[in-house]
């Protein structure tokens, strides 16, 4: 990985059932995320995205691209655009800071009538995968390895 370089894209089908469901995962139950007639009366064409589920798509995002050892340790962002049911959302990233394991993304996630995300991602590199279960990998990165296990 060098600086500048670009991440795939990622497009991502946005749903009514992944707004509502997403508020709901993230005990988000403000109308406008699932009530169309409210939102409309707020304003909106529709209900919209909230940013708690965006934040988990651009982390699934960078460690989809990265793999099961990368870890996110910073997510800032900021929202633009409102993400709609029929929008498609083409999350893209490029590398902007590199420092030993730990890198910085630039991340944008653009739909119709814009940008719905901006921001950035500093994640740490994991080392070599190990034979082992890959949840397991994860449960050592964060816990450390037992004394006389390897």
């Amino acid at each position: 990985m060098n600086i500048g370089d670009a991440l795939p894209p990622l497009e991502i089908p946005v749903s009514r059932t992944l707004i509502v469901a997403g508020a709901i995962a993230s005990r988000d139950y403000q109308d406008v995320h699932h009530d169309a007639v409210l939102a409309g009366e707020k304003g909106s064409p529709d209900i919209f995205m909230n940013i708690l589920t965006t934040n988990g798509l651009v982390g699934r995002y960078i460690t989809d691209h990265l793999g099961p050892r990368a870890v996110l340790r910073k997510v800032a962002i900021r929202l633009g655009a409102p993400n709609h049911p029929g929008d498609t959302m083409t999350l893209t990233g490029t590398v902007t800071a590199l420092d030993g394991d730990t890198a910085e993304i630039r991340v944008v996630g653009a739909n119709g009538i814009g940008h719905h995300v901006t921001g950035t991602v500093t994640v740490t590199l994991g080392g070599a995968p190990s034979d082992q279960d890959p949840a397991q990998d994860t449960l050592d990165s964060v816990l450390g390895t037992p004394e006389g296990t390897a």
